[in-house]
């Protein structure tokens, strides 16, 4: 078994809030991360496939494909948009960076395993020293 991983990198903005919650606790539960008028971060998207490289092309994966599904998919959709209203594989979630974390790979592992490959993880960056990793 051999892991490979591409990253991507996209920037999007998002505020966490629960709407039947008051602003007041809102902001007790969540911080600066609930400010009504949004906040931004510049991701960093690691995305690992693992599987039996290829004997004929040497490949658990074309990277070329591997780039292309990541960016139709997930970052095509995402960059430069607000979360929580402009990207519908979010409608209705919240969005920490856990929740997208876990979506992106619900969203990525069919386009992965239809190319012979497994998605084993995303592994998405807030910041520089917050971020999560999903296995499935």
């Amino acid at each position: 078994m051999i892991y490979i991983t591409r990253k991507e990198k996209f920037n999007a903005a998002h505020k966490l809030f629960r709407e039947e919650w008051s602003d007041e606790k809102n902001l007790e539960t969540f911080g600066k991360c609930s400010n009504p008028n949004w906040h931004g971060h510049n991701y960093e998207l690691f995305v690992t496939v693992k599987g039996e490289i290829n004997p004929e092309t040497g490949f658990v994966i074309d990277l070329k494909e591997l780039k292309r599904i990541i960016r139709l998919h997930v970052t095509d959709v995402i960059d430069h948009r607000n979360i929580n209203l402009d990207v519908a594989f979010m409608k209705g979630k919240m969005a920490s960076t856990e929740v997208l974390a876990v979506t992106i790979f619900e969203v990525l592992k069919t386009h992965i395993n239809d190319q012979f490959a497994t998605l084993h993880s995303v592994k998405l960056y807030e910041t520089e020293n917050n971020f999560v990793e999903y296995f499935g």
